[in-house]
């Protein structure tokens, strides 16, 4: 990671798009229930100080926030919102379980209008000054923002509604700490 790297991150207007951490905890189970973690498969204590160094590395680089962050309404992902950011800076979002699905055998009519509801999130350019915080799932090889490991995060660059968006990088938790030196 380089200076002109969190320079640009520095000035806001982006999404960061983060898998929640490390979960091995129970499995997801097919009565899952979102208000009833025991259905879920849930943070490892390796992936509640994951959240919490993601939290603390980005306020020490003091990249600029837009809150509440979001979160998939999956316990894994609002634990590591809330871990990161506060529990009072996180808002769920139920669109996230789409993406939860995408790995599934879904029809290809759903499958499209999940990564279009996608599109529209990414294109949506953040207010000026700040970055927003996505805390959710990875994505099948090959579809949406693809694979992404324990509390990597992809940077988004919106172009605005209808207009597109830019993959600005990927980034590992290793890199963030980088960025601090």
């Amino acid at each position: 990671m380089n200076r002109s790297l969190l320079d640009s991150l520095r000035k806001g207007g982006f999404i960061f798009y983060s898998r929640h951490g490390e979960a091995n905890v129970g499995r997801d189970l097919s009565n899952l229930n979102f208000q009833n973690c025991l259905t879920q498969r849930n943070l490892s204590e390796k992936g509640r100080r994951e959240a919490i160094y993601y939290g603390d590395i980005l306020r020490y680089l003091r990249i600029p926030i837009k809150y509440p962050v979001a979160s998939s309404p999956f316990c894994r992902t609002i634990e590591t919102a809330q871990l990161a950011f506060g529990s009072g800076n996180v808002q769920v979002d139920p669109f996230w379980v789409d993406v939860y699905r995408l790995t599934g055998n879904l029809p290809s009519g759903d499958k499209q209008r999940i990564l279009n509801g996608l599109q529209s999130v990414l294109e949506l350019k953040p207010e000026e000054g700040r970055n927003n915080i996505i805390i959710a799932h990875s994505f099948p090889k090959g579809i949406g923002l693809g694979q992404i490991p324990n509390m990597g995060t992809v940077i988004v660059k919106p172009s605005g509604i209808g207009n597109g968006y830019e993959v600005f990088g990927q980034l590992f938790l290793s890199d963030l700490s980088k960025l601090g030196c």
